[in-house]
């Protein structure tokens, strides 16, 4: 008789919070992690957004600047990946012209061929591609001097200007902080219908054993 009030005390006592409570606040807190896992993807879209902003404005030590201030977001806040990353696309066309005009001969018979070659190219793209490269280097290959300027010109690793920072599988903010309340009131829920499946199975069985 006292197993039995003690199992029946028990279930009368998880049977205090109802289920549906807390199915009804596990919603509302999957619902606020959501959110601020959104807020935090939205944050780093908005810093990615603004090193590409400086970049196009070729002011190189604000892109370092805005470059830093993504690594320190992105590492520090959950749900932040990049996805390709970040390339640096104007900060390479630029230091591909730069290449180029270093390795031109300004005193050719034909002038500054690299010039030449981006007064036909620049105009047919809006941003730097394989096919932007390629037609330079037809350009090029069109005046004497451009075939061996195509052979020495060293050109930077395009590899060199991708940036990809890696965020943490969970952080201590308020996006972490919720996620990991919401995976206690679903294993509050677990606990609570075991617990009560477990006890009830105990009463029946005890009452088939008398």
């Amino acid at each position: 008789m006292v197993d039995k009030r003690r199992a029946r005390r028990s279930i009368k006592q998880l049977q205090r919070v109802k289920t549906w409570q807390l199915v009804v606040l596990l919603i509302l807190m999957g619902f606020v992690t959501a959110t601020f896992l959104r807020l935090n993807n939205i944050g780093m879209i908005e810093r990615r957004a603004a090193v590409i902003s400086s970049d196009n404005d070729d002011n190189n030590t604000t892109t370092l600047a805005r470059l830093y201030e993504l690594q320190r977001y992105v590492s520090a806040h959950m749900n932040t990946d990049m996805g390709k990353g970040v390339y640096l696309e104007s900060a390479y066309k630029r230091d591909v012209a730069e290449a180029y005009k270093t390795a031109s001969n300004e005193s050719n018979p034909n002038g500054n061929i690299y010039k030449k070659a981006q007064e036909v190219c620049a105009p047919q793209f809006t941003s730097y591609s394989y096919a932007y490269l390629q037609c330079t280097t037809n350009e090029l290959a069109k005046y004497p001097a451009g075939s061996s300027l195509i052979g020495t010109v060293k050109l930077p690793v395009a590899g060199e200007y991708l940036h990809v920072f890696v965020s943490p599988l969970w952080s201590p903010d308020f996006a972490g902080w919720s996620l990991l309340a919401t995976v206690v009131i679903l294993i509050m829920i677990f606990v609570r219908l075991t617990s009560v499946g477990i006890l009830k199975l105990l009463l029946r069985h005890h009452y088939k054993s008398i």
